[in-house]
């Protein structure tokens, strides 16, 4: 009986481990999650190579070059000398043992990057000689290669997954290229692509034995999907070239589409300053210059008052609250009164010149728009209910919200409505006249550039608007999302544009901006000039004010729509419209004319203007 029991728990046994080894071997896919865990099986991956980036005429502007990483792996480390390893490798002993120690800390066994991205060059140096350094291996991976010298704040750039990102982001691993910026950021899981690993199977003396399971878990690397962006790649380098000396953005978008065709920032540098191991020296360099802010794209960050181009929104709410047509006039008497001591001063004319809308706008009459601004307000029972109703209008162009675009970042501006002065004064304790500035793009409103475009297509399209956005197609699947397919309309009615945009027409023929005009070419804008002021040491100084234009070409079927931000630039007329009138010519003609005003903006610049920054006793004390 013993020898029967004992006879048959060995056979149970057998078969319970014959069953189980049977299972594991035949049908428990999910060991691929577990067999990492053994120190016999070690994984190489294969990086795929990222997605290519082109402009919207198929211009390649970002392929992939070949680079080199030496990694290691600890436990593997025989016997080397140290030493020598350091001089093969340029490092000092101490930084060597930094970055073993981080190694060890990521996993003993596992490889970890040791040097990042070596160039050809220098791995021809030192690939002869590797064998003699148990531990240490090359593995290749693609960089980005650049074909382009500008829009570095549109394409972004890669760099390595932090600590943090290789524990809590699923499918990256130390060493790994993350995208950081513009579309690299945006577009990461398209761009990226998939890495490919083979399993590798040793025994106890770590001799290679084979493929893991023959390779039934081996898999090959995917390449990142390629993706064509909307921007015109000529027309932003031109763009960037205006803007040499300067300060500001440029964001130019076609209405019909809403497809942005130049995102200009300056100051601005080359993309391939950020490749490789001069990526983290330059970045450094860049990331500290809180001055000029070459990281800081100005044509989606920075917030300006958006000064008379406003102008253009307050008539058309003037016209669809029905308190003013395009006949209504008012006498400006170099200025506007208001309450008891209020005065905002205006340069449209001589004193007591009479200025109808058309007028008004290419004359950019502040008389004239204060008071539609006080018309609008008071046609409410009370001020709050006007203000709210100016600000429903304002907001359903776009401005005081995000325009949900498929940027890597951006900023609301501020559209204040009723609420915001019954905080300020409280309830029923304030007047138009408290907040009069607004009527000129003044007071407390703030706009970004990219919102002050989408203005312009807004205007080109009479009254609607298509989603900003930055990317046309990915994989030659063109953007098919209603988020940017969609038009979005404001709250004004159609036929209100008409009178607005031949007055914005006649800025051009007549008035602010009548020696930035072009041939051939009917343009509407609208100059404007933005306030500004900077607090240093507890002291308010005024600077030089911005520069700002907006404009649309052509009026009968426009083909682009653009803001011009240039700051300290003083006048709309300065800078601001001749590099919007050199843009729209640029795109639509494909060369210039005006070879005399090009000259004037590659050649001006503000450093001057931007260096009293640094001098205080060289600035004028607000109100002084």
């Amino acid at each position: 009986m013993r020898k029967l029991f004992l006879a048959t728990s060995i056979i149970v046994i057998a078969l319970v481990i014959i069953a189980r080894l049977s299972y594991l071997q035949l049908f428990d896919e999910d060991i691929s999650n577990n067999f990492m865990d053994d120190i016999a099986i070690e994984a190489k991956y294969t990086y795929p190579e990222r997605g290519y980036i082109y402009d919207r005429t198929g211009k390649l502007l970002v392929s992939n070059a070949p680079a080199y990483d030496i990694m290691v792996i600890p436990n593997k480390m025989r016997d080397i000398d140290t030493l020598k390893f350091c001089e093969l490798m340029d490092i000092p002993r101490e930084e060597f043992d930094k970055k073993i120690n981080k190694a060890k800390v990521y996993s003993p066994r596992l490889p970890s990057v040791f040097m990042p991205q070596l160039s050809k060059k220098e791995y021809a140096a030192i690939q002869e000689r590797m064998y003699k350094y148990p531990g240490f291996y090359v593995q290749k991976r693609m960089l980005r290669d650049y074909q382009t010298h500008s829009g570095a704040n549109v394409l972004g750039y890669i760099s390595e997954v932090n600590d943090w990102e290789a524990k809590n982001k699923i499918g990256y691993q130390p060493g790994e290229l993350i995208g950081r910026s513009g579309v690299e950021t945006v577009y990461e899981n398209d761009l990226r692509g998939k890495k490919g690993v083979k399993f590798i199977q040793k025994d106890i003396y770590n001799r290679i034995l084979g493929s893991y399971k023959d390779g039934r878990y081996d898999t090959l690397p995917v390449q990142g999907k390629d993706i064509q962006i909307t921007i015109d790649d000529e027309l932003e380098s031109y763009g960037e070239a205006l803007m040499a000396n300067k300060r500001g953005g440029i964001v130019a978008i076609e209405p019909s589409s809403g497809e942005i065709l130049a995102l200009v920032t300056a100051p601005n540098f080359d993309p391939d300053l950020l490749v490789g191991r001069k990526r983290s020296k330059n970045f450094t360099k860049f990331y500290n210059d809180s001055i000029a802010k070459p990281l800081y794209d100005r044509g989606l960050l920075a917030q300006y008052p958006p000064g008379s181009p406003f102008k253009t929104i307050m008539a058309l709410i003037g016209l669809q609250e029905g308190v003013i047509t395009p006949d209504t006039k008012v006498t400006c008497y170099h200025g506007y009164h208001y309450g008891r001591k209020g005065f905002m001063g205006c340069h449209c004319g001589p004193s007591g010149t009479v200025n109808d809308l058309n007028r008004a706008i290419y004359k950019s009459c502040n008389s004239y728009f204060s008071d539609t601004y006080r018309r609008v307000i008071q046609k409410y029972p009370t001020s709050k209910e006007g203000v709210d109703a100016w600000s429903k209008h304002v907001k359903s162009f776009g401005l005081g919200d995000y325009l949900h675009n498929d940027l890597a970042t951006g900023r609301k501006g501020y559209i204040p409505d009723g609420s915001t002065y019954d905080r300020w004064y409280g309830e029923n304790h304030w007047f138009y006249t408290n907040n009069i500035s607004n009527a000129i793009g003044q007071g407390e409103i703030l706009t970004t550039p990219i919102q002050l475009a989408n203005v312009a297509a807004i205007i080109a399209n009479r009254g609607f608007y298509y989603t900003p956005h930055i990317v046309k197609s990915v994989n030659d699947q063109p953007l098919e999302d209603p988020q940017y397919t969609k038009p979005k309309y404001t709250t004004i009615d159609k036929e209100y544009f008409e009178p607005v945009i031949q007055g914005m027409y006649d800025v051009y023929r007549k008035g602010t901006a009548a020696r930035a005009q072009v041939d051939s070419i009917h343009i509407g804008g609208k100059t404007g000039t933005s306030q500004n002021s900077t607090t240093i040491g507890g002291i308010k100084y005024d600077l030089a004010d911005h520069s700002i234009f907006i404009a649309i070409a052509p009026i009968e079927n426009p083909k682009i729509a653009l803001a011009v931000f240039v700051e300290n630039g003083v006048w709309g007329s300065r800078y601001a419209a001749p590099i919007a009138s050199l843009m729209i010519e640029k795109y639509i003609k494909g060369h210039i004319t005006r070879t005399d005003l090009e000259r004037r903006m590659f050649e001006t610049g503000l450093q001057d203007e931007y260096d009293k920054i640094l001098h205080p006793e060289l600035l004028t004390p607000h109100n002084k």
